[in-house]
């Protein structure tokens, strides 16, 4: 629910108008299909089905997808510098925090220094060179949607929803019988979040569920049954819980509109 008011936020920045709230919340849900996709980028898929159900072209709602994904970064960012506190030297692990956190907002709030990189990457050869053009493109039609006065409501809403997933975590452990500080389950989530979106691999899949388990074991001294047990658990009440949401929305959504994806005019 918290995601989905951030969907409706940029819908409304950049003033797409005639799709009704219960439209919009069921097109946003159906997103959820592709989360375990790399980055979840397949969430580009709402994009694809407000085009087939509204004829908003898809070119003017993809770069909301990358807008998600910068404050959703943001945001776990945040949350794993405020999640260090809980730790032994955790300052040092808020500052570096703190300061990915800052750079990453001069760099997206200056468009000079943001198109200096975009050209620098064009000049590199290979694959990583033919990204340039695509990556200025993308950039210009963020523009709106990363101005700093746009990403601070976004950015909370970022840090809420995926605190709840940390919160989560907290729940599930001591249902185990595990006291783990929240500060500390919130650190543990964060971190496998990071790595699991970092590593081009859907969904983070393996990446996730390692990391998070090593960390119980080691930091939290969590018991190598119960951390398997509670990594299963949480990533069912996460992950998997939204693709099966997706899949009804989108049931739903056919429903609706009979010809939804089925690739007839």
């Amino acid at each position: 629910m918290l995601r989905f008011l951030k969907w409706e936020y940029y819908l409304k920045c950049l003033d797409i108008r005639g799709v009704s709230k219960v439209d919009s919340f069921f097109t946003f849900l159906s997103g959820f299909v592709l989360t375990v996709s790399p980055g979840k980028v397949g969430e580009v898929f709402k994009s694809l089905v407000l085009w087939e159900t509204h004829k908003v072209p898809p070119a003017r709602t993809a770069p909301i997808v990358v807008a998600e994904r910068v404050t959703d970064l943001i945001g776990v960012i945040i949350l794993i510098a405020a999640g260090s506190l809980g730790l032994k030297g955790g300052l040092l692990w808020a500052g570096i925090g703190t300061g990915l956190v800052l750079t990453l907002l001069v760099v997206i709030a200056s468009r000079k220094l943001s198109l200096g990189i975009v050209a620098r990457i064009e000049r590199m050869p290979g694959r990583l060179g033919k990204l340039g053009p695509r990556l200025r493109d993308a950039y210009e039609s963020l523009a709106v949607l990363v101005k700093p006065v746009n990403l601070v409501w976004p950015t909370l809403l970022s840090i809420a929803a995926w605190f709840f997933e940390c919160l989560a975590l907290a729940v599930i452990l001591r249902g185990f019988g595990e006291h783990v500080d929240v500060r500390l389950s919130t650190f543990f989530y964060a971190t496998s979040t990071l790595a699991g979106a970092i590593v081009p691999v859907p969904g983070g899949l393996g990446v996730t569920e390692t990391a998070l388990q090593q960390q119980m074991q080691e930091v939290g001294e969590v018991s190598p049954e119960t951390s398997t047990a509670a990594m299963m658990l949480v990533r069912f009440a996460t992950l998997w819980f939204a693709v099966l949401v997706g899949f009804l929305a989108l049931a739903v959504l056919r429903r609706r509109w009979p010809g939804l994806l089925s690739g007839k005019k």
